[in-house]
C-alpha cells in the first residue's frame, strides 16, 4: 500500500518542473491576485501530477477544480504552464485506464468547463477551447493505449507460435527418435538371433571330447535367446498401439537401383551414381545410409518441384559419403510427417557423421550431404 502512494521518480520530476516553471511565470509576469495566492494554485495543478499514473481520474479532478478556480480569481491572463499541466493529466488518464474508466476523465473536464461558464459566468469560448486542447490529448492517450496492447498481443502470438513450434519440433524428435529405435532394434534382433543359430549349430558339431567348448557355446546359445526375449518386450514398449513389425528386411544401399526405379515411376528423373566399390556395412550405417538418401528423394518429388535428382554414392578413408541434389524450387528438406530433415539429422548422429543441407550455386535447388564413418573395427 506504500509503494502505491509513492509516485515514480520520474512523474516527481516532471511535477517539480512544471512547478518552477509556473512559479518562474508568476515571476515574470503580472497577475491580478497576491503572489501568494497564485502560488498556492500553482500547486493544484504542478504537485498533483506526480500522482498521474498512481491515481489519474483523481489528478484530472484536482487539476480542473484548479484550473476553474484559478480563472475565477485571475484575471489578467493563465499561465501556459496550467493548459500544459492539464493535457499531461488528460493524457494520462487516456494512456493508462481501460477505455471504460478512462471516459471519466473528459467527463470531469467538460462537467468543469460547463460550471464555469454556466455557473461562475466565465468566458464561454473557454468551454470550446477546452473540448479541443484537452480532450485531444485523452483521444491520443486512448490510441497510444490500443496500439501498445495490440503490440503487447502480437508479441504474445508470437512468442505462443514460437512454443508451439518447439513443442512441433520436440515432438518431431521424440517421434523420429523412437523410429529409428524401433529401425535398430530389428537390426539388433537379426544379429543376436544369427549368435543363437550360429552357436547351437557349431556346439552340434563339436565331438564328445570338446565339453568345455560345447558348455561354453551352450552358454552363448542361451544368453542370445535370453536377449531375444528382451528385445521383444523392448519392441513392445517402442512400437505405437497396433503397429506390427515389419516382415520384410529393413532395406540398405543394394536396393537403391530398386528405389531409384520407384521414384522414377512416379515422375522423377534419377540419376544414381555408385563411385567405387562400396564395402558390405554394418546394418545399422547400411539402413541409415538408405534412409538419408529415400528421405531426400522424397523431399526432391514432392516438394521441390525438381525435374532431375542426382544421387552419389561413395566410401573414401573408411568414410561413406552420400550426397543427393536436385535442381528444383521448391525449398529445402520439410519435417515430412516429423521425419525428413529431422530424421536425417538424428541418424546421422547416431553414427558420429555429418549432414549439410544447402542451395546449390550452380543450378538452383538443393543438396543433402551426408558422411558416416565407417572404420575397420565396424567392419564384419
Amino acid at each position: 500500500m506504500a509503494s502505491r502512494l509513492v509516485p515514480p521518480r520520474i512523474d516527481i520530476l516532471l511535477a517539480a518542473l512544471l512547478l518552477l516553471a509556473a512559479e518562474l511565470e508568476a515571476a515574470l509576469e503580472p497577475v491580478s491576485v497576491s503572489r501568494w495566492v497564485d502560488g498556492l494554485m500553482v500547486l493544484g495543478f504542478t504537485v498533483s501530477l506526480a500522482w498521474r499514473r498512481r491515481a489519474p481520474l483523481a489528478v484530472v479532478a484536482i487539476a480542473s477544480v484548479t484550473v476553474v478556480a484559478y480563472g475565477q480569481v485571475e484575471t489578467v491572463g493563465a499561465h501556459q504552464t496550467l493548459i500544459f499541466a492539464l493535457a499531461i493529466a488528460n493524457f494520462t488518464a487516456g494512456h493508462e485506464l481501460p477505455p471504460r474508466r478512462a471516459l471519466w476523465a473528459p467527463a470531469i473536464v467538460l462537467v468543469a468547463a460547463a460550471f464555469a461558464v454556466f455557473v461562475l459566468g466565465q468566458d464561454g469560448a473557454d468551454l470550446a477551447f477546452v473540448v479541443v486542447l484537452y480532450i485531444g490529448p485523452w483521444v491520443f492517450g486512448q490510441l497510444l493505449r490500443s496500439r501498445g496492447h495490440r503490440v503487447d498481443e502480437l508479441e504474445a502470438h508470437a512468442e505462443r507460435l514460437e512454443r508451439e513450434r518447439e513443442q512441433r519440433e520436440a515432438e518431431a524428435v521424440e517421434a523420429e527418435r523412437a523410429r529409428i529405435a524401433r529401425e535398430l532394434h530389428d537390426v539388433i534382433s537379426h544379429s543376436i538371433s544369427v549368435i543363437a543359430v550360429q552357436s547351437q549349430a557349431i556346439r552340434r558339431r563339436l565331438s564328445a571330447e570338446q565339453e568345455a567348448e560345447a558348455s561354453d557355446l551352450a552358454l552363448v546359445e542361451t544368453t542370445a535367446r535370453q536377449a531375444m526375449v528382451e528385445m521383444r518386450r523392448l519392441l513392445g514398449v517402442l512400437r505405437s498401439d497396433g503397429e506390427r513389425a515389419p516382415l520384410a528386411p529393413h532395406p540398405g544401399l543394394a536396393q537403391l537401383p530398386r528405389l531409384a526405379e520407384q521414384v522414377r515411376a512416379a515422375g522423377l528423373p534419377v540419376d544414381l551414381r555408385m563411385n567405387g566399390d562400396v564395402p558390405a556395412l554394418p546394418p545399422g550405417v547400411d539402413l541409415v545410409a538408405y534412409r538419408i538418401v529415400q528421405e531426400a528423394l522424397t523431399n526432391a518429388l514432392k516438394h521441390a518441384r525438381a525435374s532431375e535428382a542426382i544421387v552419389d554414392v561413395g566410401y573414401t578413408d573408411h568414410t561413406l559419403a552420400l550426397s543427393v541434389s536436385d535442381d528444383g524450387s521448391g525449398g529445402s528438406p520439410h519435417l515430412n510427417g516429423g521425419h525428413g530433415l529431422v530424421g536425417m539429422r538424428e541418424r546421422v548422429a547416431l553414427y558420429g557423421g555429418t549432414l549439410q543441407v544447402d542451395p546449390r550455386s550452380d543450378r538452383g535447388g538443393f543438396r543433402v550431404r551426408a558422411t558416416l564413418p565407417v572404420g575397420r573395427s565396424d567392419s564384419p
